[in-house]
């Protein structure tokens, strides 16, 4: 049995015309130890669904189900203690700005009735877990972005949980930061066993740390699945974009793609898509051994998930047009996709 598993799970709101249906029918099974991604654009219902996994919100219809329990039948004492066994990371840290770094980490103890030897012997133990040794006195207006959020990270996880639940942790942190609170979470999970359910609207995010994802729009799950198969084979238009914004260049080629063309009028132009478990395999360099081609790298961008390479490499062959041909047949049989952008 998943350890969270949602079924037929809808969540509706009074609005000035009618119900606004926030999450519709989501069937969802997260396994012990995933590092599940649920990504969608604004309003596809993804801080809902992250409010129904802990009991902040009820569904309207159908089951929310952790460890075989029915969340929205707890109440009382059983509710507040399934709630310590699910952490929370937020976008903002919601640090308490009049206590310490240590205070902050121990506040879920304190409200849990842990005596205060307890309290600190625990938050001390997560300081270094989550790189914060010697900054337990600090106060948050003292802390960098990314050392705020590592004391929220560190705060979630003082009540041991067995559910790790981030929604959009990294969205307010510069890119080194949020890759480095990646780390810390991919850290985590391996070395606590922690299932982590991520939110977010960045598919570089599911990229670099889930096992697996869910993408949301309009209130559904329309496409699920291990993070290395929804990369090679998006099938949803919504997927598709996400896939490619997160693969293509990140500076708009067009310009330098024209100006290439204009400097090197001969030869043809294509772009490579690794789209399968293949970006780190010599095909270019095989290619050039097999056929009397010279290639030229225009531009490329390779990035990496668990497990999987994927991206686009823009390359112009020259030679013989027979040989140009086998060679974009051989590639192609290597599991390699070619588009043809210009032949000379």
């Amino acid at each position: 049995m998943a350890l969270i598993e949602l079924n037929q799970v809808g969540k509706s709101f009074a609005g000035k015309t009618g119900p606004i249906h926030a999450v519709a029918g989501i069937n969802l099974a997260i396994e012990e130890k995933d590092v599940y991604g649920i990504v969608g654009y604004s309003g596809a219902g993804k801080s809902t669904l992250v409010r129904l996994l802990n009991g902040l919100e009820t569904p309207t219809s159908g089951q929310v189900l952790v460890n075989g329990e029915d969340v929205a039948k707890l109440q009382g004492a059983s509710l507040r203690t399934f709630r310590k066994k699910v952490g929370m990371i937020f976008q903002h840290f919601n640090l308490l700005w009049s206590r310490t770094v240590i205070e902050n980490i121990q506040l879920p103890l304190e409200l849990a009735g842990v005596e205060k030897s307890q309290r600190q012997k625990r938050a001390e133990e997560l300081l270094s877990l989550v790189g914060l040794d010697g900054r337990g006195d600090a106060y948050p207006s003292q802390l960098s972005g990314g050392q705020k959020q590592r004391v929220g990270v560190a705060r979630a996880l003082a009540n041991d949980p067995d559910i790790l639940l981030c929604d959009e942790a990294t969205s307010a942190l510069d890119p080194q930061t949020a890759e480095e609170v990646l780390e810390l979470l991919a850290d985590i999970n391996q070395k606590l066993g922690l299932t982590i359910v991520l939110i977010t609207h960045e598919m570089n995010v599911v990229r670099k740390i889930c096992n697996k994802v869910a993408v949301m729009e309009l209130g559904k799950i329309v496409e699920e699945g291990s993070v290395r198969e929804v990369f090679r084979h998006p099938k949803q238009e919504v997927t598709k974009i996400f896939v490619h914004q997160d693969l293509e260049p990140k500076a708009d080629p067009s310009a330098l793609l024209a100006e290439f063309i204009k400097e090197n009028p001969t030869g043809t132009l294509v772009t490579l898509q690794f789209l399968e478990n293949n970006a780190n395999e010599p095909v270019v360099s095989q290619a050039i051994r097999k056929f009397p081609i010279n290639v030229s790298i225009v531009y490329g961008n390779i990035e990496r998930a668990p497990g999987s390479s994927f991206g686009t490499l823009t390359v112009q062959l020259t030679g013989e047009p027979r040989d140009i041909d086998l060679a974009i047949d051989f590639i192609k049989s290597q599991q390699v996709g070619v588009e043809v952008l210009h032949r000379g």
